[in-house]
């Protein structure tokens, strides 16, 4: 049997100095931008938010960039390929999710907090509890993320470069690590987010072109690609209808729900989106930037139809889950497909090309992840929790370097384990983490006037054992071949997603747990929040 991943190999063999500069000339280009970012980085404020110099466009295109991770590119691009219709709900859940973070949560928390989710939450509860809570929080949810770009580069650059050893694939995620160590240390959030804006830039022209070569092949009759991706499928019709994935039985149903109610609500609670709303002057500069981003994001997740059904009707489905099982190099096969076939030279090229914007695409979003993370590690715990708040910011830039090093470290261990993990997949048990954990706690303070320190405590924690512990226990770690640790088995949760469990438990903890507090409620701090979070008045 033919095995894509070696044709590829050996498609890709005459080019890989072509394949190499690209990288290369990317990751210097990126490093070149954030060593000049690095030396306007003069204070605490231009490290955590970019000196608040960015315009709404700028932001919003930082955003996208953020947001449209290498689950985007790379594990939807895969399920589509694998399960059809059932692939396409990840793009609709991740585009739908932005309406709650405009609505509710963008001018709001660009209004009340000044650096990380911990400002907003301390603003009128205690401050120690809450920012360590908010700190841990921030950390984990950051960590899972990572996990999926770490186990997008491995497979990446392993494709291209022929690399099959284990070690070999466990040094790429190594030196991916370095890499996101380097952006963050060095540029701090201006860096970050120039990264970011070059490379959603980047990926939209990427996706477009491939999109383009995929339409014009069928002569732009979606209709053809759709029943020749069918066809080609061996599902039939089926793979065009809902259920191929998650209408099996009642259990592949109930994790559907799941992952539905994870992607919509995550993404007002991840750390890396909520710290980009700090980036630019006022809340409106805030609501212009999530407007460019549902706009750059919405394009974006309509290509992704291209790219699934384009892999489904060009490529033999043994053929993409024989060179990664999750699906994950779908993408880049496709590329090399319609550029001509894994002997052409163009098909070489455009698969090179494809490539160095996906690892474009994982370097800038860990950047991202990695900044939220060691922002709340040295703004929420080390200046507030640990040192009183009374380390200077110089002293707190310095403690968010370190823990860069630390967190980059912690994300390359744990990348190594999750190398063949379906990133879509990943990224959904991290925006459930974020909507139990974040997200309720953050409602409850900004709309909320009887919510206590207790219950944001109970929230936050309540929301972020359960939903860490029920994954512990799922098939994503255990049991399944496509799982984390498939020659053991130790899962009892029937659920890859705990969103449908863990996302009301958080609400409802927060409730009970400020219900239940003897503390009394600061009716005058939660005016004052109200006033600064709805018109800005004391923003910073």
């Amino acid at each position: 049997m033919t095995d894509t991943f070696h044709l590829a190999a050996e498609g890709v063999s005459d080019h890989r100095p072509l394949i190499i500069s690209l990288f290369a000339t990317f990751v210097l280009v990126t490093l070149g931008i954030t060593v000049w970012a690095g030396k306007q980085t003069k204070d605490a404020t231009d490290f955590y938010a970019g000196g608040r110099q960015f315009s709404g466009f700028q932001n919003g295109l930082a955003i996208s960039g953020d947001y449209m991770s290498a689950a985007s590119f790379l594990g939807i691009a895969g399920a589509i390929a694998l399960y059809g219709y059932d692939g396409f709900l990840y793009s609709i859940g991740f585009l739908v999710a932005w309406l709650v973070a405009l609505l509710l949560v963008a001018e709001p928390l660009r209004n009340s907090g000044r650096f990380t989710m911990g400002d907003v939450l301390a603003y009128r509860m205690r401050q120690r509890p809450v920012r360590t809570a908010a700190g841990i929080s921030t950390i984990v949810v950051s960590i899972f993320y990572l996990l999926a770009q770490m186990a997008g580069a491995g497979v990446l650059v392993s494709l291209l470069l022929g690399i099959t050893s284990e070690a070999g694939k466990i040094l790429i995620v190594v030196l991916v690590g370095v890499v996101m160590i380097l952006y963050v240390s060095i540029g701090g959030m201006k860096g970050t987010t120039w990264v970011q804006m070059v490379k959603a830039v980047l990926l939209i022209a990427g996706t477009l072109l491939i999109t383009f070569l995929v339409l014009l092949k069928y002569d732009f009759n979606i209709s053809t690609l759709l029943g020749e991706a069918a066809d080609n499928s061996g599902a039939g019709s089926a793979f065009l209808e809902p259920g191929l994935k998650y209408g099996i039985n009642a259990t592949t149903k109930l994790d559907f729900i799941s992952l539905g109610i994870a992607l919509v609500l995550g993404t007002a609670g991840l750390p890396h989106i909520l710290i980009r709303f700090y980036t630019v002057p006022t809340s409106q500069a805030a609501r212009r930037s999530v407007n460019w981003a549902i706009g750059i994001i919405g394009g974006f997740y309509l290509m992704t139809i291209a790219l699934g059904f384009g892999a489904a009707a060009l490529l033999k489905r043994t053929d993409i889950i024989e060179s990664n099982k999750a699906g994950n190099t779908a993408a880049p096969l496709l590329a090399q497909e319609i550029g001509g076939g894994p002997d052409s030279a163009g098909g070489a090229i455009l698969l090179a090309v494809i490539s160095a914007v996906a690892f474009a695409t994982i370097l800038a979003v860990v950047a991202g992840l990695t900044l939220a993370s060691s922002s709340s590690f040295a703004h929420d715990l080390y200046a507030n929790v640990i040192r009183k708040g009374q380390a200077t910011q110089k002293e707190e830039v310095s403690a968010a370097r370190w823990a860069t090093v630390g967190i980059g470290i912690a994300a390359v261990v744990l990348g190594v384990f999750a190398r063949d993990l379906n990133v879509a997949g990943l990224v959904a048990l991290a925006f459930a983490v974020a909507a139990s954990a974040n997200l309720p706690t953050i409602l409850y303070s900004l709309f909320w006037k009887r919510f206590t320190t207790q219950g944001a405590l109970w929230s936050i924690y309540g929301g972020l054992f359960s939903s860490v512990f029920l994954v512990l226990f799922s098939p994503v770690v255990s049991g399944k071949e496509s799982s984390m640790f498939p020659d053991v088995d130790f899962y009892w949760f029937p659920l890859e997603n705990p969103g449908l469990v863990s996302i009301p438990l958080g609400f409802l903890l927060g409730w009970i747990g400020s219900l239940v507090s003897k503390e009394p409620v600061d009716k005058e701090k939660y005016a004052e929040l109200e006033v600064r979070s709805l018109t800005g008045h004391g923003a910073h």
